[in-house]
């Protein structure tokens, strides 16, 4: 990617980012446009995102694919990895080489080397001191992200803490769990749906909420709706997935 297109792709994506910052914004969407945006500006192969829950536990909520998704989980169960790192620190982690990690984040690394992936660069998502999740990028080649490239990652990761910690929330600390609650809930309504949608359309895990988020953009509905349709059958799921290209009535709200 050019400098030129570069450019013109981050300006792009900080206004797509900022279009979600409205009063009702779904939350979900605005992380997943966030890590693939981070995928396509800064020419990584994957992307996930971590958030603190309400009950001080760091969780997954947003990831660009399967492989980044078992990696993280993977750091998750085990307590350790250059992600947890940098959401322990509240510091930047760039580790250019995983498999000369050693014992280190044993394993992460064993994961990630499975997955085919070689260097990793981890960004906490942060504001005013306060530290709320740690945005995590995966390279297939070894080498470190350069200092333009971290400065963009961490912009990006500013942008979508601001999106959390709006005026609107931050004046009342119970509003931020409650919000940063619903994306974890809404996370694993989402990651169940996927699996009913991916049995029913006999498609991967990726193609099935690739299918899910356009019809949600299509039917201006948000993830978790249609999620939840899916889940209780308002939304018939074989339908959903055969009508993956033509945009399908909208579910039954009965």
């Amino acid at each position: 990617m050019t400098e030129s297109t570069r450019e013109a792709r981050l300006s792009a994506a900080f206004v797509k980012l900022a279009d979600t910052l409205t009063d009702e914004f779904d939350v979900v969407d605005l992380f997943q446009s966030l890590v693939e945006e981070c995928v396509e500006i800064l020419d990584t192969q994957a992307a996930g995102l971590m958030l603190l829950d309400a009950g001080g536990e760091l969780q997954l909520v947003a990831s660009s694919s399967e492989e980044a998704s078992l990696i993280e989980v993977m750091q998750l169960n085990a307590g350790a990895g250059p992600c947890v790192e940098c959401f322990t620190t509240g510091k930047p982690v760039t580790v250019g080489d995983i498999e000369a990690t050693g014992d280190r984040w044993l394993a992460f690394r064993q994961e990630a080397m499975r997955q085919g992936f070689k260097s990793v660069h981890a960004t906490p998502m942060r504001l005013r001191g306060q530290i709320l999740g740690a945005l995590n990028m995966f390279s297939i080649h070894t080498g470190e992200l350069g200092a333009p490239d971290i400065a963009v990652a961490q912009a990006l990761a500013d942008i979508a803490t601001i999106g959390i910690l709006q005026e609107r929330s931050i004046r009342e600390s119970s509003l931020v769990a409650a919000q940063l609650q619903h994306a974890l809930n809404s996370r694993i309504l989402i990651e169940q749906a996927k699996g009913v949608v991916s049995e029913s359309g006999g498609m991967t895990m990726d193609e099935a909420f690739a299918t899910m988020r356009k019809y949600s953009r299509d039917n201006n509905l948000s993830l978790t709706k249609v999620a939840t349709a899916v889940i209780e059958r308002r939304l018939d799921p074989g339908r959903l997935a055969a009508a993956s290209v033509t945009q399908q009535p909208p579910f039954r709200r009965d």
